[in-house]
C-alpha cells in the first residue's frame, strides 16, 4: 500500500469540461434568455418558493 497520493499525468485529457459555461459559446442566444430570466421578479409573478426561508 502506498503512503502518498499519486498525481495525475498532465497530458491526461478529461471527458467533460469543468463547468457548464464551457459548453455554451459567448454569442449563443441562450445567454440572452438567461439574462432575461435573472432579471424577472418571480415572487411577484406568483412563484412563492423563490425566496429562501430564514433559517
Amino acid at each position: 500500500m502506498k503512503r502518498f497520493i499519486q498525481g495525475q499525468d498532465r497530458s491526461q485529457s478529461t471527458l467533460f469540461p469543468e463547468s457548464l459555461e464551457e459548453y455554451i459559446d459567448e454569442d449563443n442566444t441562450v445567454r440572452v434568455v438567461d439574462a432575461y430570466v435573472d432579471e424577472l421578479d418571480l415572487f411577484t409573478m406568483g412563484f412563492e418558493r423563490v425566496r429562501p426561508k430564514a433559517t
